[in-house]
């Protein structure tokens, strides 16, 4: 088992719909804020990242080709990193592999893809209509379909919930001539566009020739991605520790005349590409400890009563904190961690917060920020 199951894969992850291979659990590597990778194929932005970070094909299984775990690296070989930032709702996609025999010239889904399905908030479930129970079409059913309802046709399944609670984009590595990157599985093209996706490639091989190619993307994961445009979808809230379900496969053809491909996923279930019940956990980590200061203040806060103006302060500091000290801006002071704090007037109010602790001190200092009327 590769590096990148979290340092021991026997930690087991909570109950949740969205899980399959429930004894391993995948890293998601946050960025700096001052160091987010420029989407434009060059790997170098990625040197932060730890190699246990790293997802390669000894954690991928074969479940169409007939190889099972049995490859070679000799005739394909990936690594996937993957990253987020802190306040954006965006994985960033690191894909770097190897493949004897590249196959993109067809106009169709014959094309070497990295297939990625997520799932933002873990709600699980279909998302394609083939796998959707309450959905019966006469081609489904067959010669049964006499004694079931038929409910709605395919072409309705697309515009009611294709991919509207979990995503699947099929990206082709590289497209064809004219081929657009990818398909975003639904009727939702939008999604695999600025500004909730972008991608660039590196690579010098033709068609049919060996060689290395580097992909680097990121796309938006959605807890509600309609058909009728942007304006009523919710891109998932990302945050840190938080599970997602995530899990992706490589199609590697090797012949541009063949139907036969390999179907290498990380799921190790072949239907995970239409059930978000069958992805793999993965968490998105805290900024590695080199990134950050050893003590950083750090405070949110919400009104709890306006018409008493009473504030809640939340205390959200970094590292090991002995002592908190509140200015409120009117005057008052507080040494809680968590403080209520009820103004006697309306205004705007600078409020500063000082932690201290073996390692120092800090300040976070907000000016006007905390309003109460």
């Amino acid at each position: 088992m590769g590096a990148a199951a979290i340092a021991a894969v026997s930690i087991l992850i909570p109950k949740a719909p969205a899980v399959e291979r429930p004894d391993v659990m995948f890293k998601i590597f946050q960025f700096p804020p001052n160091m987010i990778p420029r989407i434009d194929g060059d790997v170098h932005d990625w040197d932060i990242v730890p190699d246990d970070y790293a997802v390669g094909i000894d954690q991928l299984m074969d479940t169409e080709g007939g190889h099972g775990t049995n490859f070679d690296r000799k005739d394909l070989d990936v690594k996937v990193k993957v990253g987020w930032v802190k306040g954006e709702s965006r994985l960033y996609f690191l894909y770097q592999a190897y493949d004897n025999y590249w196959d993109f010239t067809k106009p169709d889904l014959h094309n070497d893809i990295f297939e990625v399905v997520v799932d933002g908030d873990m709600s699980g479930g279909p998302l394609i209509d083939q796998y959707h129970r309450d959905i019966w079409t006469p081609e489904a059913v067959g010669a049964a379909r006499a004694n079931i309802d038929t409910r709605i046709s395919r072409a309705e399944a697309e515009w009611s919930f294709h991919g509207a609670h979990a995503q699947n984009y099929h990206i082709f590595t590289p497209p064809a001539e004219g081929k657009d990157w990818a398909m975003a599985w639904g009727c939702a093209p939008y999604t695999k566009e600025l500004p909730w996706a972008n991608h660039a490639y590196n690579y010098n091989f033709k068609p049919g020739e060996a060689g290395n190619l580097v992909l680097e993307f990121f796309i938006t994961p959605f807890d509600y991605r309609g058909c009728e445009g942007p304006q009523r979808a919710v891109p998932s809230v990302l945050e840190e520790n938080k599970l997602i379900g995530l899990s992706w496969c490589v199609i590697d053809y090797d012949d541009v005349n063949s139907p036969k491909r390999s179907f290498w996923n990380l799921s190790h279930k072949q239907t995970f590409f239409g059930n978000a019940s069958e992805l793999v956990a993965f968490k998105l980590m805290p900024l590695e400890p080199k990134f950050r200061k050893p003590i950083e203040a750090s405070w949110s806060y919400e009104v709890g009563d306006m018409s008493r103006r009473l504030v809640v302060f939340h205390d959200s500091s970094y590292g090991k904190v002995t002592s908190w000290h509140w200015t409120f801006g009117d005057g008052t002071e507080s040494t809680e961690q968590n403080p209520v704090h009820a103004y006697s007037r309306a205004g705007e109010f600078s409020v500063i917060l000082d932690v201290e602790g073996p390692d120092g001190k800090s300040r976070s200092n907000k000016v006007w920020e905390v309003a109460v009327k």
